[in-house]
């Protein structure tokens, strides 16, 4: 079920959506977000450094094609224009977006908040206006989004005081494909890879709740994973942040690609490799499903619900190599 069926569907009970902060509300429930059987648990895993070979391979392992004739929303990492992992790396974009082309999208559409610079900055900062131009796709910025085209959501269950504020057109989309990188959080998120990528899709007016939500920052963060279904989640590991984060920190090459459809597989299989390259005790000492956005992304159905879910494939030897050392780190947790 793609976004625009969930925003039609009827589920009573489920979501309650409203619309210009709050003020008026929208007709109807909305059905929460999950991963259904389509690929649920699959993670194609590309073992190279070579951003343009291992992108297209990893998407083809795959062997689905979610965007053809589709408008495609594309979700960067941009928070800071630091560079790479701290933020997508352009040739990244710049080849995610000719593999989506090459699949058939029927348009293609970069959106982000950044946070805490100005959107607006990081973009410039990044090259990312004249990438746009350049390659003909669109360009939308969150932040300087009108209050019409913000509409708060409230989950039951939500760690969230009041929901939150979504981006109208995250919920508009046709199609969602997020590109994400591989590092840790310094600042209580722990790390930072498909499920952290969605609070940019948030209003910058929720961020001081979730920032000072010590206890319950990482549940809040995979709560806001509910209000959409990614059809592709790529996540670009060759370089990762192995502490500190998410703007700077040490940082160790595990020269891997990853693509999914299922948000808590790529992060379960992202923590592998983390443990995998030696992290900090946070990531190294607590059990991947035992990380709290892990396991309330599991408590919401989101994903795989266990290691044993988690299928990871490749298409050579080395990768294969890699993938069975990641699978023994996450069958021990």
């Amino acid at each position: 079920m793609d976004r625009r069926e969930f925003v039609r569907a009827v589920a009573g009970g489920l979501f309650t959506l409203f619309a210009s902060e709050g003020l008026a509300e929208a007709p109807g429930r909305m059905k929460l977000s999950q991963s259904g059987g389509r690929g649920r648990g699959r993670v194609a895993l590309i073992r190279s450094g070579d951003r343009a070979d291992g992108i297209k391979r990893a998407i083809r392992l795959l062997g689905d094609n979610p965007v053809r004739g589709k408008r495609v929303l594309l979700k960067p990492n941009f928070n800071t224009a630091d560079p790479f992992p701290a933020s997508t790396h352009n040739d990244t974009l710049v080849n995610l977006i000719d593999q989506l082309r090459e699949m058939g999208a029927r348009s293609i559409t970069v959106a982000e908040r950044s946070g805490p610079p100005a959107t607006a900055d990081v973009l410039r900062d990044k090259g990312i206006f004249d990438l746009c131009r350049r390659l003909d796709v669109g360009l939308i910025n969150f932040e300087e989004l009108p209050r019409s085209e913000w509409v708060r959501v409230r989950p039951p269950g939500s760690h969230w005081r009041d929901g939150f504020l979504v981006a109208k057109p995250v919920l508009d989309a046709e199609c969602i494909v997020t590109t994400c990188c591989l590092k840790t959080h310094g600042y209580g998120g722990v790390f930072t890879m498909s499920l952290k990528l969605s609070v940019g899709m948030v209003s910058k007016d929720n961020m001081k709740e979730l920032h000072t939500s010590f206890l319950s920052q990482r549940k809040m963060i995979a709560e806001i994973n509910q209000v959409y279904a990614p059809a592709l989640i790529l996540l670009d590991g060759i370089e990762a942040f192995v502490d500190k984060g998410p703007m700077s920190g040490p940082k160790k090459r595990a020269d891997v690609i990853l693509a999914s459809t299922d948000r808590i597989a790529v992060d379960a299989v992202g923590l592998a490799v983390l443990k995998e390259l030696g992290s900090n005790r946070e990531i190294m000492e607590r059990p991947i499903f035992a990380q709290e956005q892990i396991a309330r992304g599991v408590e919401l159905g989101l994903g795989a619900g266990s290691p044993g879910d988690i299928k990871i494939v490749s298409d050579d030897k080395a990768g294969m190599e890699y993938a069975e050392r990641l699978r023994l780190i996450l069958a021990r947790g």
